[in-house]
């Protein structure tokens, strides 16, 4: 990596800085997790160096400007490891995975205290600190609410999660109530945007915040059964792509395409292609 930013190296390399490979740790961050998403070992050794690859730009370009070094960051994370691990590496008890998480949720604390300001070290921290917005919205609703948790404020059982969701549901449905005649359709087929309905702003922001508040209570329910909820959306997602695409196959034998056939054919279809996976699946087991 020295090499590639070194005058005479690669001029792709010299003009990245670190906001221009941003989107590169992300696009591989997603191909790490599609990789072990299909139980794909080789493809994963190499999308883990891809992943490494971008800590070592930001390492270098860190360097360059006398910020820190890649041995600075293995010596923050070494050490990180054995604070965050004084059952191991210390003299502190902890049998179980739940009491090593509550030990290291409050070393994590005392970290952050240390961190700040003398200024702010007395005053009230929030516990929802930390929990960055930039991340997927799934995640970081799983990490809001299991926050929360951490101090009491969670359902008493999963029960009332669902009560919560019909609640939210029944929201939603009054909501568009108010919706423009002849209410919600699909917007499938036809040209992009013709006889869209038009939604009034205040309508519009309403809908948003009651589908917004749908997910989040989707996402407890993960949480409460110990679901990754963007992993459970991701392998939701490839399961459509198979079986739409496997519709699309068998209208190509006929010479035809999905937008060709009528919705009773497509759902026949559709049912099909469930089946037939399900039936794919028995005879692998």
């Amino acid at each position: 990596m020295e090499r590639l930013r070194a005058p005479g190296g690669c001029p792709w390399d010299r003009e990245q800085t670190f906001d221009s490979i941003k989107p590169y740790t992300l696009e591989e961050t997603y191909e790490v997790l599609e990789a072990i998403d299909n139980r794909d070992w080789p493809e994963l050794a190499g999308e883990l160096g891809d992943l490494l690859l971008q800590v070592l730009f930001y390492a270098e370009i860190a360097n360059e400007q006398g910020s820190f070094s890649i041995d600075d960051v293995l010596d923050r994370l070494s050490n990180k490891l054995i604070n965050r691990h004084p059952h191991v590496f210390g003299d502190v008890k902890a049998d179980t995975s739940a009491e090593v998480k509550r030990n290291w949720e409050a070393l994590k604390v005392e970290e952050r205290k240390k961190r700040e300001p003398e200024s702010q070290k007395d005053e009230e921290r929030s516990i929802l600190a930390g929990v960055s917005s930039a991340m997927p919205s799934l995640l970081e609703a799983h990490k809001l609410s299991s926050r929360a948790a951490q101090v009491g404020f969670d359902w008493p059982n999963v029960e009332g999660l669902f009560e919560k969701l019909q609640e939210e549901t029944q929201e939603l449905r009054e909501h568009l109530k108010e919706f423009p005649e002849p209410g919600p359709r699909p917007q499938g087929r036809g040209v992009a945007g013709s006889g869209k309905a038009v939604i009034p702003d205040e309508l519009q922001n309403r809908l948003e915040e009651e589908v917004g508040d749908l997910f989040f209570v989707l996402v407890n329910i993960a949480r409460y059964l110990s679901v990754d909820p963007e992993s459970a959306l991701r392998k939701t997602n490839r399961k459509f792509k198979r079986r739409f695409q496997w519709m699309e196959e068998r209208l190509q034998e006929s010479g035809r395409i999905a937008d060709h056939a009528s919705m009773d054919e497509l759902e026949s279809l559709w049912r099909r292609a469930k089946a037939e996976e399900r039936q794919g699946q028995g005879k692998r087991a």
